[in-house]
């Protein structure tokens, strides 16, 4: 239900780019240009967790310009560990520093490593 829907002040919404019905539009859907990995920096650190486990932390990627998912899988397979992706930032345990900065920057991305 839109706010308006029902009195004189209701529209509905138009393409931006052709100004027909979005319902009618024909225009093709839009793509964001992703930035190329050698214009992203990957923030690497080591983070401990209870139980003294130790994690080592992927941040600084942009969601919408990358592949998480399929980047943690890679990462995954690289270091021969588990993992997780939450709010954007990737997660591999144990202490993988030196694998993942390796695969990062294999890929092409650069790098910082910062105490943690």
């Amino acid at each position: 239900m839109r706010l308006f829907e029902g009195t004189p002040f209701d529209r509905l919404p138009r393409c931006e780019r052709c100004g027909e019905l979005e319902a009618e539009c024909a225009c093709p859907p839009q793509t964001r240009p992703r930035t190329p990995p050698g214009k992203q920096t990957a923030r690497l650190s080591l983070e401990k967790r209870k139980r003294g486990k130790v994690v080592t932390v992927i941040r600084g990627l942009a969601e919408a310009e990358n592949d998480l998912p399929e980047l943690l899988t890679r990462l995954q397979s690289t270091c021969g560990a588990g993992g997780t992706l939450r709010d954007g930032v990737l997660e591999i345990q144990g202490n993988q520093l030196n694998r993942v900065r390796e695969a990062l920057q294999a890929i092409g991305y650069r790098v910082k490593v910062s105490g943690g």
